[in-house]
């Protein structure tokens, strides 16, 4: 267990809120207009298939963060199931970008409804100004450790969640229910790819196992934290969906599809409703960078340790903050200056499937000792490489850069791993 994660006990609120904070804000905040358009007014649907998908890992998860729990999470899951070698540091690395990736897209999806409070038309340096600003504050809260981290999330989770309800109850009221007639949905595959954008919205829950260790009891703790906080998050999404597709037209949620949500509460709160969301969306993807910047770097810091990246990244610089925490920032803030939100919510949605099912596909070796039915982790792993190949054939078809780019990120993790172990070998490690 990592000796500088560990100067405070992180309680069960705080793990659940963790996971909270890593899943809620891409998927209602940041991407709401781009799942639009691929479901229209079936995006509940949406968030429902990808909420049984995540489920489905969850479990996966559960079993063996009860048996290996440390705060490396996923990283020590790969080892334990690949062994120490090209495959499990191949995919580290992919994780560890993926986990940047989501935080450029909670940043952005910051920057998008803080700037809403300043004009009607930012621009791109003030938006991105502001999004590499909250990623930097956020890394200076993960430098105190991960005691601040957890009682961070208690308090912006607490803030947005009861934000959130309120919207969606009073929004239930004021529906048109023409607006969620099965006549103006998309077809069928439309919905699916709608699922597999909108998958980062829940890929946050793996953030618990980091978490694990610094859990007084980890096997009984670690389980409840990932099913209650999915749990939470599935009701919370399918309740705000549709109230907002209920609320507003497909071509109103086109056109505010950055801060989509907070358009919808104006038809019942008005002007106020809509600050009010935007305040709710503002600590929600702070919540998400903050929770997110600790998993990267714990996954840096778990990586580095197991001699698949170099000693900078497991080294101590200054209190909590690591150097793989300062690369992390450092790499969040270079996605957010050369890429838009919706690519990089493809992106990131592609990358987190891959890698839960190479998770999965490892747990399956070592099966017996986390005592998992291999059956529901078989079907895991199908449903992740399903919705990744939906998803890039979408992807494909509407940002095809989005697709190379994370292709030529996969083959650098695993030639990056693959030059860093001939270094290993030749210094004698």
């Amino acid at each position: 267990m990592n000796e500088k994660f560990n100067n405070s006990r992180i309680s069960l609120p705080a793990a659940v809120s963790i996971g909270i904070g890593g899943m809620i804000g891409a998927g209602i905040f940041s991407i709401l207009g781009v799942v639009s358009e691929a479901s229209g007014t079936a995006m509940w649907i949406s968030f429902l298939i990808g909420g049984v998908i995540a489920l489905f890992s969850t479990y996966s998860y559960a079993k063996l963060g009860a048996k290996f729990p440390t705060a490396g999470g996923a990283v020590e899951f790969l080892v334990r199931g690949w062994g120490k070698g090209l495959m499990s540091g191949g995919i580290n690395l992919f994780m560890w970008i993926g986990y940047v990736i989501a935080i450029a897209l909670y940043a952005q999806g910051f920057s998008a409804y803080c700037a809403t409070f300043f004009t009607q038309n930012p621009s791109p340096l003030l938006l991105k100004s502001l999004a590499s600003g909250i990623v930097i504050l956020f890394t200076g809260v993960n430098v105190l450790g991960a005691g601040s981290v957890g009682r961070a999330e208690v308090f912006i989770v607490g803030v947005k969640v009861s934000i959130l309800i309120l919207f969606a109850v009073s929004g239930l009221f004021f529906i048109k229910p023409e607006n969620l007639s099965p006549a103006l949905w998309n077809d069928i595959p439309d919905i699916f790819f709608g699922a597999g954008v909108l998958f980062i919205g829940y890929e946050g829950f793996g953030l618990v196992t980091n978490a694990a260790g610094n859990m007084n009891n980890p096997q009984k703790m670690l389980p409840k934290a990932l099913y209650i906080s999915v749990f939470i998050v599935i009701l919370i999404y399918l309740a705000v969906s549709i109230t907002v597709t209920g609320n507003l037209s497909i071509s109103q949620i086109y056109s505010s599809r950055d801060f989509a949500l907070a358009e919808a509460a104006k038809p019942f709160l008005g002007n106020t409703g809509f600050k009010l969301i935007a305040i709710a969306a503002l600590f929600s993807t702070a919540s998400a960078i903050n929770a997110t910047l600790f998993g990267g770097a714990n996954v840096s810091y778990m990586i580095a340790r197991d001699g698949q990246l170099p000693e900078f990244f497991s080294r101590k610089e200054w209190k909590g903050a690591t150097g793989g925490l300062l690369v992390t920032a450092f790499l969040v803030i270079v996605f957010i200056l050369f890429f838009n939100l919706s690519g990089i919510a493809m992106m990131g949605s592609g990358a987190f499937l891959l890698i839960y099912a190479a998770v999965n596909a490892g747990h399956l070796k070592i099966i017996e000792q986390t005592g998992a039915k291999k059956s529901i982790v078989i079907v895991s792993i199908i449903l992740c490489l399903i919705m990744f190949a939906i998803l890039e054939i979408y992807t494909f078809k509407n940002s095809a850069e989005a697709v190379w780019t994370m292709l030529v990120l996969l083959l650098l993790s695993f030639a990056g791993e693959k030059i860093f172990e001939k270094y290993r070998v030749k210094q004698g490690n």
